[in-house]
């Protein structure tokens, strides 16, 4: 994504900002910002979207390689910004990702704003929506906290008290989620799913793509990005119309009538 780099809040973390129209926040996945999250943003960039990419880990447009990403992983580990082993807990990280919602908001068209989180992020997307401006969460794959007990597998990813506001906006405000994942996908557990539904209830609206054995489009069992690396366009497979809805989704909470 060709964009001017531009600092919203923190001088240590890099938003990259591209576009025309109402706004989203597209929060990398791990590694970081790789040309593939790069060209999810140029996606919505086209399809008619402010899109701000803040850059919090990772080097911006560096490609993804196994030793790259171990690094990044290492590192997040022992973060006390993202906390990726604590159950029931506010992340340090969406205060910043609020400010930039709230910045964008004010700055374009629309019924407040998007914002997108994916794997390490997924979650991210959804506690930013304690604030009033975020009126289209999307959910892809969200895996923090990492599932490594049953605890944490049931653990939606953000404190209580952060899910009651959001639980109280679904009855007074109709804030609508969108979640994606893969249906073999330890690190998106449906655990975490299980969660979110019964938190939230018809407010959540679940896109589960068969990565079962033998499914139709040929996911091997490890499928976990939805929106990038596991998507094919030609011929499209079902991450394609999974990116599809969801840009569907942006548009109807976007441009909804107040």
């Amino acid at each position: 994504m060709e964009a001017r780099a531009v600092h919203r809040r923190r001088p240590d973390v890099d938003c990259f900002e591209k576009g025309d129209g109402p706004g989203v926040v597209l929060i990398p996945e791990i590694p970081g910002l790789t040309p593939e999250v790069a060209a999810f943003g140029e996606h919505l960039v086209d399809a008619g979207f402010t899109v701000v990419i803040p850059s919090p880990f990772g080097t911006p447009g560096r490609p993804e390689t196994a030793n790259y990403t171990l690094g990044v992983i290492a590192r997040l580990c022992v973060s006390k910004e993202f906390r990726c082993f604590a159950a029931n807990a506010e992340r340090p990280i969406t205060k910043y990702l609020r400010a930039v919602a709230t910045d964008l908001a004010g700055r374009t068209p629309g019924r407040g704003v998007g914002v997108i989180g994916m794997c390490f992020t997924g979650g991210f997307a959804l506690a930013t929506a304690v604030e009033d401006v975020v009126t289209a969460p999307v959910l892809s794959q969200p895996s923090t906290p990492f599932a490594v007990s049953p605890k944490l597998r049931r653990d939606p990813g953000l404190s209580q008290q952060e899910l009651d506001k959001i639980k109280e906006r679904t009855r007074t405000d109709g804030l609508c989620v969108l979640g994606l994942r893969f249906s073999r996908d330890r690190m998106a557990p449906a655990e975490r799913f299980a969660t979110l539904r019964e938190q939230l209830g018809d407010a959540l609206e679940v896109i589960e793509l068969d990565s079962g054995p033998g499914n139709a489009d040929g996911y091997p069992r490890s499928a976990h990005s939805v929106l990038t690396r596991d998507l094919r366009e030609s011929p499209p497979n079902s991450a394609y119309h999974a990116r599809d809805r969801a840009v569907e989704f942006l548009r109807e909470q976007l441009t909804a009538t107040a």
